[in-house]
């Protein structure tokens, strides 16, 4: 199992890169195939194979979250009107519009669609943010937030998840969040202070992210289970 198909009980997270085609960055172009894509969305939960999709733009680049409820769930399943609107990625096993991201953090592992989807009833906020790391900080920073994962005491949103191509990290949350860990344990990390010692600010690029560590993109499409 690759760690990019993390896996518990069928709920499968999963994000992915694309990029914008230059003529299809502006206008409404981009607009309307989101919205047939949203369509596409909605007929896979409806059927039980997803449970929410959000895609989020920035410049040329696009951002894919999803959690699907089957394995074999691919983002060509459900954003086909969107493909049009990319450029082909140069993979391993051939081009693609969507490039799988490496994840890398999170503060829960689903158990079931139904625990899991507890916490999202009512209004939420699904919202995108991405990070440019130095390439030399990189590797420092996976191995840190690895870490954290493995210990699994340090708390944070129940739905985050982080993940990175190349020198970018993908960064999803919900609002408002609910505070987890993964051992459910009430303890101290020992990790985060480790981690906090390597000094975080020295791994991210932010002359690129306009002064911040991350920086909130614009959402283009976001649905999931319950939505009204």
């Amino acid at each position: 199992m690759r760690k990019e198909d993390f896996v518990a009980e069928k709920v499968i997270r999963r994000q992915f890169r694309g990029c914008l085609k230059e003529d299809a960055r502006e206008g409404t172009r981009l607009c309307m195939a989101a919205a047939e894509a949203e369509k596409e969305v909605r007929r896979l939960i409806q059927s039980g194979r997803l449970l929410t999709a959000s895609v989020y733009y920035h410049g040329d680049m696009c951002f894919l979250y999803y959690e699907a409820l089957e394995e074999g769930v691919s983002p060509a399943d459900f954003l086909k009107p969107l493909e049009a609107c990319l450029e082909l990625w140069p993979e391993e096993g051939g081009k693609t519009c969507w490039a799988p991201m490496y994840s890398i953090y999170w503060h829960s592992v689903p158990q079931d669609a139904d625990s899991w989807m507890e916490s999202r009833k009512g209004k939420k906020n699904r919202i995108g943010r991405i990070a440019f790391l130095y390439p030399e900080k990189m590797f420092s920073y996976t191995y840190w937030h690895q870490a954290i994962v493995e210990e699994g005491l340090l708390k944070g949103d129940q739905y985050q998840f982080i993940s990175l191509h190349e020198n970018i990290l993908f960064s999803y949350f919900e609002e408002p969040k609910n505070m987890v860990n993964i051992t459910g344990m009430e303890k101290a990390s020992e990790v985060i202070d480790k981690w906090l010692a390597v000094n975080p600010e020295s791994h991210f690029d932010r002359e690129k992210a306009g002064g911040s560590n991350f920086i909130i993109i614009e959402q283009l499409l976001s649905v999931a289970a319950g939505d009204d």
